[in-house]
Protein backbone atom coordinates (compact mmCIF):
# COMPACT_ATOMS: atom_id res chain seq x y z
CA UNK A 1 0.00 0.00 0.00
CA UNK A 2 1.58 3.15 -0.78
CA UNK A 3 2.62 5.83 1.88
CA UNK A 4 0.29 8.94 2.43
CA UNK A 5 2.49 11.47 0.25
CA UNK A 6 1.50 14.86 -1.50
CA UNK A 7 0.96 12.39 -5.30
CA UNK A 8 -1.74 10.76 -2.50
CA UNK A 9 -3.62 14.43 -1.92
CA UNK A 10 -3.00 15.26 -5.53
CA UNK A 11 -4.87 12.34 -6.86
CA UNK A 12 -7.60 11.88 -4.13
CA UNK A 13 -8.38 15.46 -5.52
CA UNK A 14 -7.59 16.72 -1.62
CA UNK A 15 -6.74 20.81 -2.03
CA UNK A 16 -4.06 20.49 0.40
CA UNK A 17 -1.89 19.62 -2.32
CA UNK A 18 -1.81 23.06 -3.38
CA UNK A 19 -0.33 24.23 0.21
CA UNK A 20 3.40 22.71 -0.88
CA UNK A 21 4.77 25.84 -1.32
CA UNK A 22 3.58 27.79 1.40
CA UNK A 23 6.43 29.51 3.31
CA UNK A 24 7.48 28.45 7.07
CA UNK A 25 5.88 30.74 9.08
CA UNK A 26 5.33 28.98 12.53
CA UNK A 27 7.92 27.18 14.23
CA UNK A 28 6.77 24.01 16.87
CA UNK A 29 8.57 23.13 19.43
CA UNK A 30 7.42 19.29 20.25
CA UNK A 31 5.76 16.89 17.22
CA UNK A 32 3.83 15.13 19.15
CA UNK A 33 0.14 13.76 18.99
CA UNK A 34 -1.77 17.03 20.75
CA UNK A 35 0.06 19.13 19.48
CA UNK A 36 -0.32 18.16 16.20
CA UNK A 37 -4.47 17.47 16.69
CA UNK A 38 -4.36 21.24 17.85
CA UNK A 39 -2.44 23.82 17.40
CA UNK A 40 -1.29 22.05 13.67
CA UNK A 41 -5.13 21.46 13.22
CA UNK A 42 -5.86 25.08 13.84
CA UNK A 43 -3.21 26.50 11.83
CA UNK A 44 -4.51 23.70 8.89
CA UNK A 45 -8.53 25.22 9.06
CA UNK A 46 -6.85 28.88 8.97
CA UNK A 47 -5.26 28.21 5.50
CA UNK A 48 -8.31 26.41 4.55
CA UNK A 49 -10.45 29.05 5.85
CA UNK A 50 -8.62 32.48 6.07
CA UNK A 51 -6.02 32.19 3.40
CA UNK A 52 -3.42 31.72 6.41
CA UNK A 53 -0.80 30.40 3.90
CA UNK A 54 1.84 29.07 6.68
CA UNK A 55 3.54 26.10 6.69
CA UNK A 56 5.19 24.90 10.42
CA UNK A 57 8.20 24.02 10.99
CA UNK A 58 8.25 21.04 13.62
CA UNK A 59 11.12 20.50 15.93
CA UNK A 60 11.72 17.06 18.50
CA UNK A 61 13.48 18.88 21.99
CA UNK A 62 14.80 16.20 23.30
CA UNK A 63 17.27 13.39 22.18
CA UNK A 64 16.22 10.21 20.19
CA UNK A 65 15.21 7.35 22.86
CA UNK A 66 15.60 4.35 20.43
CA UNK A 67 12.66 2.49 18.73
CA UNK A 68 10.31 4.53 16.50
CA UNK A 69 11.82 7.95 15.41
CA UNK A 70 8.98 9.99 14.98
CA UNK A 71 10.91 12.98 13.04
CA UNK A 72 11.62 10.35 10.41
CA UNK A 73 8.38 9.24 10.23
CA UNK A 74 7.03 12.79 9.77
CA UNK A 75 9.59 13.71 7.06
CA UNK A 76 8.91 10.45 5.12
CA UNK A 77 5.59 11.45 4.80
CA UNK A 78 6.37 14.79 3.79
CA UNK A 79 4.44 16.49 6.91
CA UNK A 80 1.30 15.08 6.13
CA UNK A 81 -1.33 12.78 8.81
CA UNK A 82 -4.56 12.15 8.51
CA UNK A 83 -6.36 13.38 11.87
CA UNK A 84 -9.71 12.09 12.94
CA UNK A 85 -11.63 14.01 15.42
CA UNK A 86 -14.54 11.77 17.49
CA UNK A 87 -16.87 12.78 19.88
CA UNK A 88 -20.51 14.04 20.18
CA UNK A 89 -21.45 17.96 19.17
CA UNK A 90 -24.89 19.19 20.16
CA UNK A 91 -25.95 15.95 20.77
CA UNK A 92 -25.07 14.13 17.46
CA UNK A 93 -22.27 11.94 17.06
CA UNK A 94 -19.59 13.06 14.84
CA UNK A 95 -16.18 11.79 13.47
CA UNK A 96 -14.56 14.00 11.03
CA UNK A 97 -11.30 13.25 9.20
CA UNK A 98 -9.11 15.47 8.02
CA UNK A 99 -5.88 15.30 6.16
CA UNK A 100 -3.25 18.20 7.98
CA UNK A 101 -1.19 19.83 4.94
CA UNK A 102 0.31 22.47 7.20
CA UNK A 103 3.65 20.91 8.21
CA UNK A 104 6.54 21.26 5.69
CA UNK A 105 9.15 19.33 8.13
CA UNK A 106 10.47 18.15 11.09
CA UNK A 107 14.17 18.76 13.10
CA UNK A 108 15.67 17.20 15.38
CA UNK A 109 16.89 19.42 17.71
CA UNK A 110 20.06 17.22 18.44
CA UNK A 111 20.82 15.76 14.99
CA UNK A 112 19.86 18.75 12.83
CA UNK A 113 20.90 21.62 15.37
CA UNK A 114 22.02 24.32 12.39
CA UNK A 115 18.92 23.74 10.29
CA UNK A 116 17.08 24.52 13.17
CA UNK A 117 19.17 27.17 14.14
CA UNK A 118 18.93 28.53 9.96
CA UNK A 119 15.48 28.77 10.89
CA UNK A 120 15.93 32.16 12.62
CA UNK A 121 17.13 33.75 9.71
CA UNK A 122 13.95 33.02 8.08
CA UNK A 123 12.55 36.71 7.43
CA UNK A 124 8.73 34.97 7.06
CA UNK A 125 8.84 33.68 10.19
CA UNK A 126 6.67 35.02 12.82
CA UNK A 127 4.69 32.23 15.38
CA UNK A 128 6.56 30.34 18.07
CA UNK A 129 4.52 27.51 19.48
CA UNK A 130 5.09 24.96 22.06
CA UNK A 131 4.44 21.91 24.15
CA UNK A 132 7.76 20.20 26.04
CA UNK A 133 5.19 18.65 28.83
CA UNK A 134 5.14 20.34 32.64
CA UNK A 135 8.96 19.94 32.96
CA UNK A 136 10.22 21.64 29.68
CA UNK A 137 9.91 24.86 31.12
CA UNK A 138 12.53 25.15 33.71
CA UNK A 139 15.60 26.89 33.75
CA UNK A 140 18.83 24.78 34.48
CA UNK A 141 21.93 26.87 34.97
CA UNK A 142 24.09 24.24 34.34
CA UNK A 143 23.22 25.27 30.01
CA UNK A 144 25.54 26.48 28.29
CA UNK A 145 25.64 29.25 25.31
CA UNK A 146 28.32 26.88 23.64
CA UNK A 147 26.03 24.05 24.09
CA UNK A 148 24.96 22.98 20.22
CA UNK A 149 22.41 22.01 21.43
CA UNK A 150 21.64 22.88 25.40
CA UNK A 151 19.19 20.47 28.21
CA UNK A 152 16.75 22.42 28.30
CA UNK A 153 13.94 24.07 26.23
CA UNK A 154 14.27 27.57 27.67
CA UNK A 155 17.98 27.40 26.98
CA UNK A 156 17.14 26.31 23.30
CA UNK A 157 14.49 29.04 22.50
CA UNK A 158 17.17 31.86 24.21
CA UNK A 159 20.10 30.84 21.80
CA UNK A 160 17.16 30.36 18.77
CA UNK A 161 15.99 33.94 19.22
CA UNK A 162 20.00 35.45 19.98
CA UNK A 163 20.23 33.74 16.64
CA UNK A 164 16.94 35.82 15.52
CA UNK A 165 18.12 39.22 17.24
CA UNK A 166 21.95 38.85 15.42
CA UNK A 167 20.38 38.69 11.89
CA UNK A 168 17.62 41.47 11.71
CA UNK A 169 18.80 43.62 14.84
CA UNK A 170 16.01 45.79 16.31
CA UNK A 171 14.18 45.74 12.99
CA UNK A 172 10.58 45.92 13.59
CA UNK A 173 8.17 42.78 13.40
CA UNK A 174 10.75 40.38 13.60
CA UNK A 175 10.44 39.51 16.75
CA UNK A 176 7.98 36.41 17.56
CA UNK A 177 4.37 35.93 19.00
CA UNK A 178 5.16 33.09 21.30
CA UNK A 179 1.94 30.97 22.46
CA UNK A 180 3.35 28.31 24.93
CA UNK A 181 0.77 25.50 25.75
CA UNK A 182 2.59 23.22 28.67
CA UNK A 183 0.07 22.95 31.26
CA UNK A 184 1.17 24.97 33.98
CA UNK A 185 0.05 28.55 35.89
CA UNK A 186 1.47 31.58 33.70
CA UNK A 187 3.27 28.97 31.36
CA UNK A 188 4.04 32.06 29.06
CA UNK A 189 5.24 34.40 31.63
CA UNK A 190 7.29 31.42 33.03
CA UNK A 191 8.86 31.08 29.51
CA UNK A 192 9.63 34.27 29.31
CA UNK A 193 11.20 34.48 32.89
CA UNK A 194 13.26 31.72 31.59
CA UNK A 195 14.63 32.88 28.85
CA UNK A 196 15.63 36.26 30.69
CA UNK A 197 17.62 34.16 33.06
CA UNK A 198 19.70 33.00 30.62
CA UNK A 199 20.07 35.91 28.70
CA UNK A 200 21.46 37.58 31.40
CA UNK A 201 23.30 34.52 32.94
CA UNK A 202 25.35 34.47 29.16
CA UNK A 203 25.88 37.91 29.55
CA UNK A 204 23.89 38.41 25.52
CA UNK A 205 23.53 42.41 26.41
CA UNK A 206 21.14 44.81 27.13
CA UNK A 207 20.32 45.50 23.75
CA UNK A 208 18.67 41.60 23.62
CA UNK A 209 16.79 42.26 26.47
CA UNK A 210 15.34 45.44 25.38
CA UNK A 211 14.63 43.20 22.05
CA UNK A 212 12.77 40.16 23.99
CA UNK A 213 10.84 42.89 25.64
CA UNK A 214 9.79 45.26 22.62
CA UNK A 215 9.57 43.03 19.60
CA UNK A 216 8.36 39.76 21.28
CA UNK A 217 5.19 38.48 22.60
CA UNK A 218 5.33 35.51 25.21
CA UNK A 219 1.54 34.31 25.40
CA UNK A 220 -0.16 32.15 27.88
CA UNK A 221 -2.38 29.76 27.11
CA UNK A 222 -5.27 27.36 27.94
CA UNK A 223 -5.51 24.54 25.65
CA UNK A 224 -8.58 21.96 26.07
CA UNK A 225 -8.79 18.94 23.80
CA UNK A 226 -8.76 15.49 24.61
CA UNK A 227 -6.22 13.77 22.30
CA UNK A 228 -6.31 9.60 22.01
CA UNK A 229 -3.09 9.68 19.09
CA UNK A 230 -2.06 6.49 17.55
CA UNK A 231 -5.09 4.55 17.07
CA UNK A 232 -3.38 0.63 17.09
CA UNK A 233 -6.34 -1.14 17.10
CA UNK A 234 -7.78 0.53 14.56
CA UNK A 235 -5.04 1.53 11.88
CA UNK A 236 -5.11 -1.21 10.00
CA UNK A 237 -8.92 -0.80 9.17
CA UNK A 238 -8.49 2.38 8.65
CA UNK A 239 -5.33 2.50 6.33
CA UNK A 240 -7.31 0.08 4.29
CA UNK A 241 -10.36 2.31 3.91
CA UNK A 242 -8.22 5.16 3.11
CA UNK A 243 -6.24 3.50 0.60
CA UNK A 244 -2.77 4.90 1.93
CA UNK A 245 -0.62 3.51 4.89
CA UNK A 246 -0.51 6.65 7.39
CA UNK A 247 2.33 6.02 10.33
CA UNK A 248 1.25 9.26 11.81
CA UNK A 249 -2.47 8.88 12.66
CA UNK A 250 -4.07 11.08 14.65
CA UNK A 251 -7.16 10.93 16.49
CA UNK A 252 -8.80 13.12 19.31
CA UNK A 253 -11.86 14.61 20.41
CA UNK A 254 -14.24 17.10 18.58
CA UNK A 255 -14.44 19.60 21.46
CA UNK A 256 -11.64 21.78 21.39
CA UNK A 257 -10.82 25.24 23.10
CA UNK A 258 -7.73 27.65 23.36
CA UNK A 259 -7.54 30.88 25.03
CA UNK A 260 -5.04 32.77 24.50
CA UNK A 261 -3.59 36.25 26.54
CA UNK A 262 -2.34 38.40 24.55
CA UNK A 263 -3.14 41.73 22.75
CA UNK A 264 -6.02 42.93 20.64
CA UNK A 265 -3.39 43.07 17.81
CA UNK A 266 -2.88 39.08 17.70
CA UNK A 267 -6.45 39.03 16.46
CA UNK A 268 -5.10 40.54 12.85
CA UNK A 269 -1.81 38.18 12.74
CA UNK A 270 -4.02 35.34 13.55
CA UNK A 271 -7.31 34.79 12.06
CA UNK A 272 -8.88 32.26 14.22
CA UNK A 273 -11.96 34.06 14.27
CA UNK A 274 -12.28 34.42 10.16
CA UNK A 275 -11.79 30.54 10.23
CA UNK A 276 -14.52 30.03 12.80
CA UNK A 277 -12.32 28.36 15.21
CA UNK A 278 -12.94 28.18 18.88
CA UNK A 279 -10.11 30.31 20.04
CA UNK A 280 -10.47 33.11 22.50
CA UNK A 281 -7.96 36.24 22.27
CA UNK A 282 -8.04 37.84 25.67
CA UNK A 283 -6.52 39.73 28.44
CA UNK A 284 -6.48 37.15 31.19
CA UNK A 285 -7.13 33.63 30.25
CA UNK A 286 -7.21 32.43 34.14
CA UNK A 287 -10.87 32.82 34.73
CA UNK A 288 -11.34 30.19 31.70
CA UNK A 289 -8.26 28.34 32.83
CA UNK A 290 -10.65 28.51 36.60
CA UNK A 291 -13.50 27.00 34.70
CA UNK A 292 -11.74 24.34 32.82
CA UNK A 293 -10.03 23.07 35.96
CA UNK A 294 -12.92 23.49 38.77
CA UNK A 295 -15.56 22.16 35.83
CA UNK A 296 -14.20 19.36 33.97
CA UNK A 297 -11.13 18.43 36.21
CA UNK A 298 -12.90 18.54 39.34
CA UNK A 299 -15.97 17.50 37.95
CA UNK A 300 -13.58 14.20 36.90
CA UNK A 301 -11.40 14.30 40.82
CA UNK A 302 -14.84 14.76 42.38
CA UNK A 303 -16.63 11.39 40.89
CA UNK A 304 -14.34 9.07 39.84
CA UNK A 305 -12.90 7.41 42.94
CA UNK A 306 -17.02 6.45 44.36
CA UNK A 307 -17.64 5.74 41.09
CA UNK A 308 -14.86 3.25 40.74
CA UNK A 309 -15.52 1.78 44.39
CA UNK A 310 -19.14 1.36 43.31
CA UNK A 311 -17.94 -0.98 40.24
CA UNK A 312 -17.66 1.17 37.51
CA UNK A 313 -14.66 1.27 35.06
CA UNK A 314 -14.66 4.00 32.55
CA UNK A 315 -16.28 7.08 32.66
CA UNK A 316 -18.60 6.92 29.34
CA UNK A 317 -20.37 4.09 31.48
CA UNK A 318 -20.69 6.18 34.68
CA UNK A 319 -22.83 8.54 32.22
CA UNK A 320 -25.24 5.69 31.73
CA UNK A 321 -26.03 5.71 35.84
CA UNK A 322 -28.65 8.34 37.16
CA UNK A 323 -27.22 8.39 40.89
CA UNK A 324 -23.85 9.20 39.18
CA UNK A 325 -24.76 11.59 37.03
CA UNK A 326 -26.70 13.28 39.73
CA UNK A 327 -24.28 13.40 41.49
CA UNK A 328 -22.06 15.05 38.71
CA UNK A 329 -24.95 17.39 38.18
CA UNK A 330 -25.34 18.62 41.17
CA UNK A 331 -21.51 18.90 42.10
CA UNK A 332 -21.04 21.08 38.82
CA UNK A 333 -24.49 22.92 38.97
CA UNK A 334 -24.86 23.75 42.55
CA UNK A 335 -21.03 23.28 43.82
CA UNK A 336 -19.08 24.60 41.59
CA UNK A 337 -20.46 26.59 38.78
CA UNK A 338 -21.61 29.57 42.25
CA UNK A 339 -18.05 29.64 43.00
CA UNK A 340 -16.61 30.79 39.80
CA UNK A 341 -16.10 34.23 38.24
CA UNK A 342 -17.38 33.74 34.36
CA UNK A 343 -20.78 34.51 33.92
CA UNK A 344 -23.46 31.94 34.74
CA UNK A 345 -24.33 31.42 31.21
CA UNK A 346 -20.37 30.69 30.42
CA UNK A 347 -20.19 28.52 32.83
CA UNK A 348 -23.70 26.40 32.13
CA UNK A 349 -22.27 26.22 28.08
CA UNK A 350 -19.10 24.65 29.42
CA UNK A 351 -20.69 22.55 31.46
CA UNK A 352 -22.75 21.11 28.75
CA UNK A 353 -19.66 20.67 26.85
CA UNK A 354 -18.15 18.41 29.22
CA UNK A 355 -20.88 16.06 29.59
CA UNK A 356 -20.93 15.56 25.97
CA UNK A 357 -17.26 14.47 26.29
CA UNK A 358 -17.75 12.81 29.30
CA UNK A 359 -20.24 10.28 27.34
CA UNK A 360 -17.98 10.56 23.99
CA UNK A 361 -18.64 7.10 22.56
CA UNK A 362 -14.98 6.70 20.74
CA UNK A 363 -12.87 7.35 24.41
CA UNK A 364 -12.54 4.43 26.77
CA UNK A 365 -11.18 7.29 29.88
CA UNK A 366 -10.44 4.75 32.31
CA UNK A 367 -11.17 6.12 35.92
CA UNK A 368 -8.24 4.67 37.18
CA UNK A 369 -5.81 6.49 34.75
CA UNK A 370 -7.91 9.67 36.29
CA UNK A 371 -7.16 8.55 39.55
CA UNK A 372 -3.45 9.04 39.56
CA UNK A 373 -1.88 11.53 42.07
CA UNK A 374 -5.31 12.20 43.25
CA UNK A 375 -3.95 14.02 46.73
CA UNK A 376 -2.54 16.87 44.00
CA UNK A 377 -5.29 16.77 41.70
CA UNK A 378 -8.04 16.84 45.12
CA UNK A 379 -6.02 19.68 46.38
CA UNK A 380 -6.21 22.02 43.15
CA UNK A 381 -9.47 20.76 41.41
CA UNK A 382 -11.86 20.77 43.90
CA UNK A 383 -10.06 22.04 47.55
CA UNK A 384 -10.46 26.03 45.48
CA UNK A 385 -14.40 25.11 44.62
CA UNK A 386 -15.22 23.92 48.32
CA UNK A 387 -13.71 27.06 50.26
CA UNK A 388 -15.02 28.98 47.37
CA UNK A 389 -18.59 27.50 48.51
CA UNK A 390 -17.89 27.74 52.27
CA UNK A 391 -17.31 31.79 52.10
CA UNK A 392 -20.15 32.25 49.70
CA UNK A 393 -22.90 29.97 51.11
CA UNK A 394 -21.79 29.71 55.14
CA UNK A 395 -22.12 25.62 54.90
CA UNK A 396 -20.75 22.77 53.35
CA UNK A 397 -21.17 21.54 49.87
CA UNK A 398 -22.18 17.68 50.35
CA UNK A 399 -20.64 16.43 46.81
CA UNK A 400 -17.55 17.86 47.25
CA UNK A 401 -17.49 16.94 50.85
CA UNK A 402 -18.26 13.16 49.80
CA UNK A 403 -15.40 13.78 47.43
CA UNK A 404 -12.82 13.61 50.20
CA UNK A 405 -14.37 10.65 51.71
CA UNK A 406 -14.03 8.52 48.74
CA UNK A 407 -10.64 9.67 47.95
CA UNK A 408 -9.49 8.46 51.51
CA UNK A 409 -11.77 5.23 51.09
CA UNK A 410 -9.91 4.94 47.84
CA UNK A 411 -6.78 4.96 49.32
CA UNK A 412 -7.14 2.80 51.28
CA UNK A 413 -4.48 0.31 50.59
CA UNK A 414 -3.25 -2.66 52.44
CA UNK A 415 0.53 -3.65 50.66
CA UNK A 416 3.29 -1.07 49.95
CA UNK A 417 5.13 -2.37 47.03
CA UNK A 418 7.30 -0.33 44.33
CA UNK A 419 4.28 -0.51 41.50
CA UNK A 420 1.88 1.79 44.56
CA UNK A 421 -0.15 1.14 47.24
CA UNK A 422 -2.15 -2.05 46.79
CA UNK A 423 -5.67 -1.62 47.29
CA UNK A 424 -9.18 -3.97 46.78
CA UNK A 425 -12.67 -2.82 45.76
CA UNK A 426 -15.76 -3.68 47.16
CA UNK A 427 -16.53 -6.68 44.09
CA UNK A 428 -13.69 -8.27 45.05
CA UNK A 429 -10.42 -6.92 42.64
CA UNK A 430 -7.23 -5.17 43.16
CA UNK A 431 -6.46 -2.19 42.23
CA UNK A 432 -3.19 0.00 42.71
CA UNK A 433 -3.00 3.58 43.62
CA UNK A 434 -0.35 5.74 42.05
CA UNK A 435 0.62 9.02 44.07
CA UNK A 436 3.98 10.30 44.94
CA UNK A 437 5.71 7.85 47.63
CA UNK A 438 5.24 10.18 50.29
CA UNK A 439 1.69 10.11 49.74
CA UNK A 440 1.39 6.12 49.39
CA UNK A 441 3.68 5.96 52.60
CA UNK A 442 1.19 7.89 54.54
CA UNK A 443 -1.85 6.34 54.00
CA UNK A 444 -0.11 2.94 54.91
CA UNK A 445 0.94 4.17 58.10
CA UNK A 446 -2.41 4.61 58.03
CA UNK A 447 -4.48 1.79 57.31
CA UNK A 448 -5.45 0.21 59.95
CA UNK A 449 -6.74 3.55 61.30
CA UNK A 450 -10.32 3.96 62.50
CA UNK A 451 -12.25 6.03 60.30
CA UNK A 452 -12.53 9.10 63.13
CA UNK A 453 -8.59 8.95 63.41
CA UNK A 454 -8.06 8.42 59.60
CA UNK A 455 -9.93 11.45 58.41
CA UNK A 456 -8.12 13.35 61.76
CA UNK A 457 -5.14 12.49 60.11
CA UNK A 458 -5.84 13.31 56.79
CA UNK A 459 -7.26 16.76 57.05
CA UNK A 460 -4.16 17.52 59.35
CA UNK A 461 -2.13 16.53 57.31
CA UNK A 462 -1.02 20.55 55.98
CA UNK A 463 2.33 19.04 53.62
CA UNK A 464 -0.70 17.85 50.95
CA UNK A 465 -3.01 21.10 51.28
CA UNK A 466 -1.44 23.80 52.45
CA UNK A 467 -3.66 24.21 54.92
CA UNK A 468 -4.66 22.23 58.29
CA UNK A 469 -8.30 21.09 56.55
CA UNK A 470 -9.91 20.50 59.88
CA UNK A 471 -10.03 24.05 60.16
CA UNK A 472 -12.87 24.50 57.97
CA UNK A 473 -15.95 24.21 60.19
CA UNK A 474 -18.16 20.79 60.16
CA UNK A 475 -15.58 19.35 57.79
CA UNK A 476 -13.61 17.05 59.52
CA UNK A 477 -16.69 15.37 61.18
CA UNK A 478 -19.06 15.02 58.06
CA UNK A 479 -16.29 13.57 55.88
CA UNK A 480 -16.03 11.32 58.55
CA UNK A 481 -19.58 10.23 58.89
CA UNK A 482 -19.49 9.95 55.15
CA UNK A 483 -16.35 7.78 55.01
CA UNK A 484 -18.99 5.35 58.07
CA UNK A 485 -21.39 4.93 55.00
CA UNK A 486 -18.89 3.66 52.65
CA UNK A 487 -17.55 1.37 54.70
CA UNK A 488 -21.05 0.09 56.03
CA UNK A 489 -23.04 0.40 52.78
CA UNK A 490 -20.51 1.25 50.26
CA UNK A 491 -19.88 4.16 47.83
CA UNK A 492 -23.21 3.93 45.42
CA UNK A 493 -25.23 4.61 48.95
CA UNK A 494 -22.84 7.27 50.02
CA UNK A 495 -23.66 9.48 46.11
CA UNK A 496 -27.29 8.50 46.99
CA UNK A 497 -27.32 10.26 50.47
CA UNK A 498 -25.85 13.44 48.85
CA UNK A 499 -29.00 13.93 46.34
Amino acid sequence: MKKLCYKTLEEQNYDGYLLKAAPERVLQFGEGNFLRAFVDYFVDMMNEKAGFNSKVVLVQPIPNRGGFNLADAINEQEGLYTLYLRGFENGQKVNNKRIISCVSRCLNSYDDYEALMECADNPDLRFITCNTTEAGIVYDPQCEFTETPPASYPAKLTQFLYRRFQKFGSAEGKGFIILSCELIDDNGKELKKCVEKYARQWELGEAFLAWLEKENVFCSTLVDRIVTGYPRSEAAAINEENGYEDNLLDTGEVFGFWVIEGPDSLKKELPFEQAGLPVLITGDHKPYKQRKVRILNGAHTSMIMGAYLAGQDIVRNCMNDDTIVRFMDKTIYDEIIPTLSLSREDCLDFAAAVKERFNNPFIDHSLLAISLNSTSKWKARVLPSLLGYVEKFGKLPPCMTASFAFYIAFYHGTQLTDAGLKAKRPKGDDYTISDDRSVLEFFYGHKDDPAEELVHAVCTNTAFWDMDLSTIPGFEMEVTRFLKDIELNGAYAAMKSCL
